[in-house]
């Protein structure tokens, strides 16, 4: 080999892989990750072999600094290796989601009681009347039956004392569901109503995605909180550790916002810049997630205090996630339920 071959082959990636960061260090499977390092594209039009856990990933892009790549279904939480040009690289940790439920129809949030039980919808297209409308997945992820005859089940939270209230987008009903399934009305004439969140004091939030924030007082009263734009799709609400109210909710827009609501009922904007933003959640130190795409990349996107984002979980069609009181994270997408082994502190508000 000559000097000029030689030097291309040092231009093309002839070496030992290697890896400096994954990016972002979580995913769902079919997610895809940016793996940044050194010599990961082999020479002559080579392809390198991206492994997750000793499962092979689709390669989506490789240059010689950086390639990006689909976490392959199977996979498990472990080390990402790069195989090229006959060596392996070193390892990097990655977190990878864990199916726990499919062909569902989640379109917000999950809900997590207090004894660690997971509640997620099926709600059906508007007016679509379906078996069971609300499935609850217990700590040994059993999957059961939990609520029928709830159409277009939408929103969910529990309140102080574990109670679980669910919106419907139908009819513009909150319920309020026992311990057994069983529904009692708990406030009508919501409108489109999506999402709901309670605060420290017992209100409860409603959003009506044609446009108002309604305020449920415990004793039932019911006022005008905030009026926004109109959502195409739905608002999702939750309180920060401060007690603010935050809203997301896509709108006509392709840069859409997510808004801040103070104690007055004023709304202002507190980050610009996603797409279809959705289900929304705060940790302990006051960091948001939200379900949306950030620079055309879709997952769940952390938007620091000072209004720093991140994508921090990659994958496709999320809709929504909850935080656990372990530190790990239930996610929903429009069809299946994950969880993810994380290290996040929760907030709890009751």
């Amino acid at each position: 080999m000559g000097i000029s071959d030689a030097l291309l082959g040092k231009k093309t990636g002839d070496g030992k892989p290697s890896i400096d960061a994954i990016e972002p260090s979580a995913a769902l499977p079919g997610g895809e990750v940016r793996i940044v390092g050194k010599h990961l594209k082999p020479p002559q039009m080579g392809r390198p072999d991206i492994q997750f856990g000793g499962v092979s990933g689709s390669l989506v892009f490789s240059a010689d600094d950086f390639a990006i790549a689909r976490v392959p279904s199977g996979a498990t939480s472990g080390d990402v290796v790069v195989h090229n040009n006959g060596t392996a690289s070193n390892s990097r940790d990655i977190k990878i989601a864990q199916p726990l439920a499919e062909n569902l129809h989640p379109v917000a949030n999950p809900a997590i009681d207090p004894q660690g039980n997971i509640y997620v919808t099926f709600s059906g297209g508007r007016g679509q009347k379906v078996p069971v409308s609300i499935y609850k997945i217990d700590t040994n992820y059993s999957v059961k039956p939990f609520v029928s005859d709830l159409m277009n089940a939408t929103g969910m939270a529990f309140d102080r004392e574990g109670q679980l209230y669910v919106s419907s987008r139908y009819d513009g009903t909150v319920y309020k569901v026992t311990p057994n399934g069983s529904m009692t009305t708990y406030a009508e004439g919501m409108g489109v109503a999506t999402g709901i969140a309670f605060d420290r004091e017992g209100s409860l939030y409603v959003g009506d995605r044609s446009g108002t924030i309604w305020r449920i007082a415990p004793d039932r009263q019911i006022f005008v909180y905030a009026t926004l734009e109109p959502s195409v799709a739905a608002y999702h609400l939750a309180f920060a550790p401060d007690g603010l109210l935050y809203v997301s909710g896509p709108t006509t827009s392709s840069y859409d916002a997510v808004h801040v609501v103070d104690s007055h009922g004023t709304v202002e904007v507190f980050y610009r810049g996603l797409g279809r933003p959705q289900g929304i959640a705060f940790d302990g130190h006051g960091n948001l997630y939200v379900a949306a795409s950030l620079a055309g990349k879709r997952g769940i996107v952390r938007i620091t205090p000072d209004k720093q984002a991140s994508v921090v979980i990659a994958g496709h069609k999320l809709v929504g996630l909850a935080l656990t009181r372990t530190g790990g994270a239930v996610l929903v997408t429009t069809d299946s339920v994950f969880h993810l082994t994380w290290n996040v502190q929760p907030l709890s508000l009751i």
